[in-house]
């Protein structure tokens, strides 16, 4: 079936139930602007998942090539992206159960103060190398504290947190009550901020500091003038009268 070339100028107009249509005809370009549109998601359900970066986009591939060989199986009763996530989220779960066990939250819980996630500035305006290298430096410091949550409440945070699902949403994906998505969102926040404050704490010790070439520059300074001799600015003063 020849697809309209009309119907390709701007994909990015279409509806999704339109560009099913378009991809069932073997458009190229329709399959190409499916997986432009719900990459983000996908992919961030699945490292939500697997915890890994490399094996999410695995994940996020597979799903898609499940999902565009049965495009047929797409009658539009739910969301295009409702049931690519669903997709993605199978194949995600599905490697985990094969690698180990679920993780029991009993097992799992522990004690830790409550409070809000720090969350670092991410800018989109223009940055400075320095800035732009210090934001991706928070950036991955924040990726890995939300990679080592316990799995359970790792994608609950992700799909509600950094994807901004709502809670009705996540609980339909993961087949949970509302409640319980709530109660893990409550604890991987928890758990989140007291790894942050761990490693917030360990960076701050390095903090401010005043070493190497820096401390020989100020050493070096303080010689040189030392050598030039006292002046007036320099004088230590004898009395408060002196002040």
């Amino acid at each position: 079936m020849t697809v309209p070339s009309a119907k390709l100028r701007d994909l990015v107009e279409v509806q999704d139930a339109e560009l099913v249509g378009l991809a069932r005809a073997g458009s190229e370009p329709a399959f190409r602007e499916i997986m432009r549109r719900h990459n983000r998601r996908l992919y961030r359900v699945a490292r939500g998942v697997v915890g890994d970066g490399a094996e999410a986009e695995d994940v996020v591939q597979e799903a898609y090539l499940r999902a565009f060989s049965n495009l047929a199986q797409f009658r539009g009763d739910a969301a295009l992206s409702t049931w690519l996530t669903r997709i993605a989220l199978n194949e995600a779960l599905g490697r985990k159960r094969r690698q180990r066990a679920t993780v029991e939250l009993s097992e799992i819980e522990a004690p830790g103060r409550t409070g809000n996630v720090v969350m670092f500035p991410m800018s989109s305006g223009p940055q400075d190398p320095e800035a732009a290298a210090a934001q991706a430096q928070m950036r991955r410091m924040l990726e890995r504290a939300v990679d080592e949550l316990p799995e359970s409440f790792r994608l609950v945070f992700v799909m509600r947190e950094v994807e901004e699902m709502s809670v009705e949403e996540t609980a339909a994906y993961l087949e949970l009550r509302p409640e319980t998505v709530r109660t893990r969102l409550h604890r991987a926040r928890r758990l989140l901020r007291k790894s942050l404050d761990e490693r917030l704490s360990a960076a701050l010790s390095d903090a401010f500091s005043f070493d190497g070439a820096r401390c020989a520059r100020m050493a070096d300074a303080v010689m040189a003038r030392l050598a030039a001799g006292p002046s007036d600015e320099a004088r230590v003063p004898e009395s408060r009268n002196d002040i």
